[in-house]
């Protein structure tokens, strides 16, 4: 499990998600080339993916990570409750639909191989999942990130409504 969970010096953690495997039949024979999907989070509310394509798998690997942190930089910060998330809230890309549920102290990360690898690198602890629709991994990341994204506080939502409680 940890040779796919690799933390660097800025702080950045880095999760390889998935790596594919295509063939293109060529004249003598197969040609083999790797699609990399990789997360990459501080920890702290940040998150986002990438994904690199390559003839082998470690240059797929880094041009994968190169992408996330470009991305990285230009999302916003998640907001988090403690551990755990703010509300209930469901994410959908595709056909692929995340359900995040927050939990409390100790329950850990309740959730599949995509889902988990970017709640992990988010930051949070303590959470319930549930997956419905295509469990595609590349799917699943993003409608896992949009989920997130949707996350408001209680300050916020009151903000923007401007209602006191």
């Amino acid at each position: 499990m940890a040779r796919d969970r690799e933390t660097r010096p800025d702080g950045l953690e880095e999760r390889v998600v998935k790596i594919r495997r295509c063939a293109a039949v060529v004249k003598g024979g197969r040609r083999f080339s790797f699609n990399a999907l990789v997360v990459v989070g501080d920890k702290r509310g940040r998150v986002a993916w990438g994904y690199g394509k390559a003839n082998e798998v470690p240059p797929a690997v880094e041009k994968a990570t190169k992408n996330a942190q470009e991305t990285l930089n230009r999302q916003k910060k998640i907001l988090l409750k403690g551990e755990t998330i703010p509300h209930r809230v469901v994410g959908r890309y595709g056909s692929s639909r995340v359900i995040l549920v927050p939990a409390g102290p100790g329950t850990g990360v309740k959730a599949g191989p995509g889902v988990r690898d970017v709640l992990e690198a988010c930051g949070i602890q303590n959470i319930l999942t549930k997956v419905h629709g295509s469990t595609n991994a590349i799917n699943l990341v993003k409608a896992t990130i949009q989920g997130l994204l949707m996350l408001r506080t209680k300050q916020e939502v009151m903000r923007l409504r401007g209602v006191e409680l």
